[in-house]
């Protein structure tokens, strides 16, 4: 049976191919990837480092150019798409949260967070308070004027996936979303994570080496030797 049917599909991988090239050698990255992401869809993906699980995961989300295959994100074939109008794809339908925050240190957690909406053209109104809310719901609302730096490591992570979810996206991709973290604090931020999946509908497509965190998930895929495979849970 086709666990996909009658849902959104999100993210559509078909027979993707990725290798880099200096001129003289090609390293393929993987080969032949197919992958479906649907609506409100938990999915980890694992294996060694180096494997091209990061890579994988950018591709998705349109960060890194295809070398051959299709990617189609909300319906929308991406090699169809100029960089503005690929740009507006990403900022209406995906979230990102990275092992490293990249919060920028010179603002507030609160306009951290705003900043896509900013970008996006919302009112400075809007966006501020479309912030708060989610800051709220990721348990900072004590902590909007707070700068990174201000921050502890799990609020500073809790605050960059805000951010990932200001624009209510339809998928958050996570690059080693606790990788950074002590146990308890990873444990705090994959709860919630698995919270906002649950309560908002929002499909996780999370990149890991936390075992505990991969076995919550639906699905989990194992990238090794370039292909795709699935692990019992």
């Amino acid at each position: 049976m086709n666990k996909t049917a009658n849902k959104e599909i999100i993210i559509d991988c078909q027979n993707i191919t990725q290798y880099f090239d200096d001129g003289t050698s090609r390293v393929d990255i993987f080969k032949d990837i197919n992958l479906q992401v649907t609506a409100g869809q938990r999915l980890a993906i694992v294996g060694a480092s180096g494997s091209g699980k990061s890579t994988l995961l950018y591709m998705m989300g349109g960060l890194d150019k295809i070398k051959s295959g299709k990617l189609i994100i909300d319906g929308q074939d991406v090699s169809r798409l100029n960089p503005k109008k690929l740009g507006v794809l990403r900022n209406h339908t995906l979230g990102f949260v990275y092992q490293f925050h990249h919060l920028l240190h010179e603002f507030s957690a609160l306009e951290n967070v705003a900043m896509p909406l900013l970008i996006r053209g919302d009112s400075t109104a809007q966006a501020k308070e479309q912030a708060a809310y989610l800051l709220d719901q990721v348990g900072l609302s004590h902590r909007l004027k707070h700068k990174p730096g201000e921050l502890s490591g799990g609020e500073r992570q809790r605050a960059a996936i805000a951010r990932a979810l200001v624009t209510n996206p339809k998928c958050l991709l996570a690059d080693e979303p606790t990788g950074n973290l002590d146990n308890h604090t990873a444990k705090q931020v994959y709860d919630l994570l698995i919270k906002l999946n649950e309560e908002m509908n929002i499909s996780l497509v999370l990149v890991t080496h936390d075992e505990k965190l991969a076995s919550r998930m639906d699905s989990v895929l194992m990238l090794a030797d370039g292909n795709l495979s699935t692990l019992a849970l």
